[in-house]
């Protein structure tokens, strides 16, 4: 199908965009030595994840056990579980490592490491562990400077069916920065808390091959990498306007729009409507923080091949199935006519894509469709 006849709203991925996307990641982190494990949340499938692994060692991060089960049946081996493990989702993992997936999980809590230990014998599997650190998001994580950290790693190293593979680290504040300076700064805390905690560990006696940190803001920005042994990072495959506006890419290099179609015009308002709402767009606002350039509302409309902007319009209001255009000066309603259809580049590509079962693949801008992938969602 056509982008004139493909049913609407529909998620548009730009392979070209995409490409130079991963390219750009992958060339950085093999020059440096550093291995490259892509994180899947925003993509959740294995045509996408593909490129992402070129020239890489074939690892990836995943965020939900259903993106492990995904992806171990498409063949990768190697997958690092970056959410807190807890004790009643190791049958799945069990499972995975009966299928010969080196499956690693994370923890910040002696508790936990003691009842996946038990859980652990009792499946008869072991589990490499990485212990979670806080680097300053202050979401889960001990510090790398306390005693806690010690503390379970003593306990991970010591206990039956587990093995202590080293640290982790997202420095998700790094979202924050409004300089390159001030992400900079952030990177260099993040790998300064990894390795930190890693020497501490060797220090005492312990364990700690893997060195892991990673948001795409901190692997796009910063300068050294000194000690660190891996990096995760996800929303540079697709990257969104929030990114664009923290320049971990250009506008340009945006691979997800929505395509969707003008649906009514509301001239006492100055708005038109479209059929894609909260469900097709999400309701995400992080481009309307304060510092960033410009608010785009709930996605910046461009034309139908995604190659110029309609002036001043942006999806201003969602519902569920609707989106209300708003205009900075008097709509342009001679741009978009009622069936015109537009493409709206999101705030935040990974809220966006998971309203959607597959990604119509464009190779470029202005053209048409030329292969359906569909992604996975669910935990």
């Amino acid at each position: 199908m056509g982008l004139n006849t493909l049913e609407t709203p529909a998620l548009i991925l730009d392979r070209a965009a995409l490409l130079r996307n991963t390219t750009r990641m992958t060339d950085r982190f093999r020059a440096l030595g550093v291995r490259l494990r892509p994180h899947t949340k925003t993509s959740k499938s294995i045509d996408v994840v593909r490129l992402a692994l070129a020239g890489n060692f074939g690892g990836v991060t995943v965020s939900t056990l259903r993106e492990a089960e995904y992806f171990a049946g498409h063949g990768i081996g190697d997958i690092t579980y970056a959410v807190s493990i807890i004790p009643d989702k190791l049958e799945r993992v069990a499972a995975l490592i009966r299928r010969g997936v080196q499956l690693t999980v994370i923890t910040d809590q002696i508790a936990v490491a003691e009842e996946i230990s038990s859980r652990a014998v009792t499946l008869g599997i072991e589990l490499d562990v990485l212990i979670e650190l806080d680097s300053g998001e202050k979401r889960a994580g001990v510090m790398a400077d306390s005693t806690a950290l010690i503390e379970l790693g003593k306990v991970i190293h010591r206990l039956p069916a587990l093995r202590l593979a080293g640290v982790l680290t997202h420095a998700g504040h790094s979202y924050q920065g409004r300089s390159l300076e001030a992400i900079r700064k952030v990177a260099e805390d993040e790998r300064l808390c990894a390795t930190t905690a890693a020497e501490r560990l060797r220090a005492a006696g312990l364990p700690a091959p893997v060195v892991s940190v990673g948001s795409t803001p901190t692997a796009t920005h910063g300068v050294s990498f000194e000690g660190i042994t891996e990096v995760r990072c996800g929303v540079y495959m697709f990257g969104d306007v929030f990114q664009s506006e923290i320049a971990s890419l250009s506008r340009e290099d945006i691979a997800v729009s929505v395509l969707a179609t003008i649906i009514g015009h509301r001239p006492d308002m100055n708005s038109a409507l479209v059929d894609a709402g909260a469900l097709a767009l999400s309701k995400d606002r992080s481009t309307g923080a304060p510092g960033l350039a410009e608010d785009i509302g709930f996605g910046l409309v461009m034309d139908v091949n995604a190659t110029r902007r309609i002036d001043g319009v942006t999806v201003g209001h969602v519902y569920q199935e609707h989106g209300m255009l708003v205009s900075d000066g008097p709509c342009p309603f001679d741009q978009l006519p009622v069936g015109t259809r537009v493409r709206i580049l999101p705030n935040h590509a990974c809220m966006t894509a998971a309203m959607h079962e597959a990604y119509h693949v464009v190779d470029g801008s202005g053209t048409d469709p030329v292969a359906t992938w569909p992604r996975i969602n669910g935990w």
